[in-house]
């Protein structure tokens, strides 16, 4: 992507995030009534207009980009320049009144992530990345830690329900004795603290790449490795995540394959 292309894109991202944080902070102060999906999930009006009020400003900025949205869907194809939204990632929390939700922004060109735009809007944090320019929280670069000995390692999980059905939770089960703690921040939260230099690895089973795309270009600048638990690299039909540090993912892929 051109960097002209790619300042536009990004400052589209942050201002489209910066509107759905004011869509969602007036009805968390206010209330919402949810609505059960096909899907057995929740969503809320806020969901709604918040993603609304994103692709109007994406659409706006980059009118040659398709939009992938939660709520919405795909308008336009999957080929070219693909914007990745999920307006209100932790519904279920955001209904139970828990900070742990956010808003993710995200673009792919030709199927590689080269932006991404991570908005807390409660828990009071925003961070930002884009290919070649680094991670970036509240207007400062920011790296993952250079832990590399395993027993040094701050591990958190996430959604891990389906790993626990797999052969390799067994092999969780060591990394977690073998670590120096466990925690299960979850959501956008841990990896933020990954990019900042906090956690040194993050594990999930259970993702949609609309959940993780921003956050994995924004671990990727950050100069962490970014992938799912068999280590390939991201994709539409991406369902789980291995991100850390670089020596500290290398050994966890190592003992997941074993």
């Amino acid at each position: 992507m051109k960097p002209e292309l790619a300042a536009t894109a990004l400052a589209a991202a942050r201002e489209a995030a910066a509107a759905a944080a004011e869509v969602i902070l007036h009805y968390w102060k206010r209330g919402v009534a949810v609505e059960i999906k096909g899907d057995a999930t929740p969503v809320t009006v806020a969901d709604r207009e918040a993603e609304q009020a994103i692709r109007r400003i994406l659409a706006a900025a980059l009118p040659e980009a398709s939009i992938y949205g939660e709520e919405y869907g795909l308008d336009g194809g999957r080929d070219g320049l693909l914007w990745l939204v999920d307006p209100l990632d932790g519904t279920k929390s955001f209904v139970r009144r828990t900070p742990f939700f956010s808003t993710q922004i995200a673009l792919m060109d030709r199927g590689e992530l080269v932006l991404g735009v991570s908005s807390a809007p409660v828990y009071g944090e925003t961070m930002w990345a884009s290919q070649g320019d680094g991670a970036w929280f509240e207007g400062e670069r920011v790296r993952v830690a250079d832990t590399a000995d395993f027993a040094q390692a701050s591990i958190s999980t996430g959604n891990v329900k389906t790993l626990t059905g797999d052969a390799r939770w067994g092999a969780l089960g060591a990394m977690i004795r073998d670590s120096n703690r466990i925690r299960g921040y979850g959501d956008f939260c841990h990896y933020h603290l990954l990019a900042r230099g906090c956690v040194d690895l993050v594990i999930e089973s259970d993702v949609n790449i609309l959940d993780i795309a921003a956050l994995a270009v924004i671990v990727r600048e950050a100069g962490g490795v970014f992938t799912d638990l068999d280590g390939q690299t991201p994709t539409l039909d991406m369902r789980s995540v291995l991100a850390g540090t670089p020596a500290i993912h290398a050994e966890a892929l190592r003992r997941l394959r074993r």
